[in-house]
């Protein structure tokens, strides 16, 4: 049946879950969760133009237009994985605590300057996101790039067998999403699925030199290591760096982005790049999408990281906060979310961290920092209650730093200044 699918879905425009965004010639998967049921929208969807519809009810047996399968989502994972392999390019895959996205956004940009590339667009990461990554592939394209996310264990597992990567990479193992992993030993073990995957199908592994436990984790795969002869040249305003005799001036804020780049050209140089190709790439990437954004307003300079946090992301911001070459440093810090047990002592470990760094003024927002102890912070329970009282003076001479979990939606606090567009 799904042989039958792929055909349909060959001679379509592509597939699509969503009938508000549904476009004439697509196939609709209704898929179906604790809150929604796409089975509910299945005319809609063809009403709307859709050329197919996969759905398990039953009513639509007799109807040409529709596939009554046992399980939408298995179908669509199934219609990946074949698609993946009917289109036959290296895909490369890549997971980690922090700095995914930015990692994919740098290795799309390389590869770009000599290939034709597809990946993963925003954060569709998880076990829809990836499907439909790989159902976005045509005969157009010469790589894919695949971002892989999670938070319990056997996530990435599952991931790795829909996607089937032929190149893989942990950009680090860090404190994220320690309720659903049990800890950070959780963490490093489910991470390291991507591992184990490459180690059964004999792919390679672009491993950091500067982490021995992913040197030890990924023991028995090929490994190719990122550059050998490189240094940080600096920090600020931008992060610059040399490696293999080129010097890299990058649009991206904070240390722990050195690593990110360094991943990137090691995979430039793995498809065989051109060296000035790779450092095009590198330099020609600007982050967005609320990810180490840089706003420069007046005499003021923003950073503004609130699309996710964790206490390992969120301290390296604090830590390169603290570096920027301004006198004075404010810290609007929201809260990080899915820590279970571990969240009081994490929020707590991160105000200790903006007093030992003398950061001048440090906002708390969320009912998890609140709880802080602290004579130093401002602790504020909703960032409604903070946008009330505090405006971004852009006359000043000073380095905001807004770093909060997705859910705290902290680029609000932007949109509501009036020279914000």
């Amino acid at each position: 049946m799904t042989d039958q699918i792929h055909q349909i879905f060959l001679k379509s425009t592509g597939v699509n879950t969503d009938t508000r965004t549904i476009e004439k010639g697509q196939v609709f998967f209704a898929l179906s969760g604790e809150n929604f049921d796409g089975n509910l929208y299945v005319e809609e969807a063809l009403q709307q133009g859709a050329v197919h519809a996969v759905s398990t009810d039953s009513k639509w047996n007799e109807d040409d237009r529709v596939t009554v399968v046992k399980e939408v989502l298995e179908c669509l994972q199934q219609l990946a994985t074949l698609h993946r392999h009917h289109i036959n390019i290296p895909i490369i895959a890549l997971t980690g605590s922090n700095g995914k996205t930015t990692t994919k956004e740098l290795i799309i940009a390389v590869l770009s300057t000599q290939f034709k590339v597809k990946g993963t667009e925003g954060n569709l990461n998880n076990h829809i996101g990836v499907p439909l990554t790989l159902l976005s592939l045509n005969s157009s394209h010469q790589i894919g790039v695949v971002e892989m996310g999670a938070n319990h264990p056997k996530e990435i597992a599952a991931l790795c067998e829909i996607a089937q990567p032929d190149f893989g990479l942990i950009t680090n193992y860090g404190k994220a999403h320690l309720e659903g992993f049990g800890g950070v030993e959780g963490v490093k073990t489910s991470k390291s699925e991507l591992y184990d995957y490459l180690r059964k199908s004999k792919g390679t592994a672009i491993i950091g030199r500067w982490d021995p436990e992913q040197i030890v984790r990924s023991a028995g795969i090929h490994q190719v290591f990122t550059p050998e002869n490189t240094s940080l040249y600096s920090e600020t305003p931008f992060v610059t760096f040399i490696t293999e005799n080129n010097l890299i001036k990058t649009h991206l804020t904070g240390a722990y982005n050195y690593h990110n780049a360094l991943f990137a050209f090691a995979i430039g140089l793995l498809m065989d790049m051109k060296p000035k190709n790779i450092v095009e790439g590198i330099e020609s990437y600007i982050p967005k999408n609320n990810r180490s954004q840089i706003i420069e307003v007046g005499k003021t300079k923003i950073i503004l990281d609130a699309y996710n946090a964790n206490p390992s992301s969120m301290k390296v911001a604090i830590e390169n906060l603290a570096a920027q070459e301004y006198k004075h440093k404010v810290a609007i810090l929201g809260d990080m979310f899915e820590l279970g047990a571990y969240a009081l002592e994490e929020h707590q470990n991160m105000v200790n961290l903006t007093e030992d760094l003398k950061i001048n003024d440090v906002f708390l927002l969320g009912k998890h920092f609140s709880k802080s102890t602290t004579g130093y912070a401002v602790p504020f329970k909703s960032l409604d209650d903070f946008c009330e009282s505090y405006k971004i003076n852009t006359d000043k001479e000073q380095v905001i730093l807004i770093k909060g979990s997705r859910g705290m939606g902290l680029e609000r606090l932007l949109k509501d200044q009036e020279w914000y567009s």
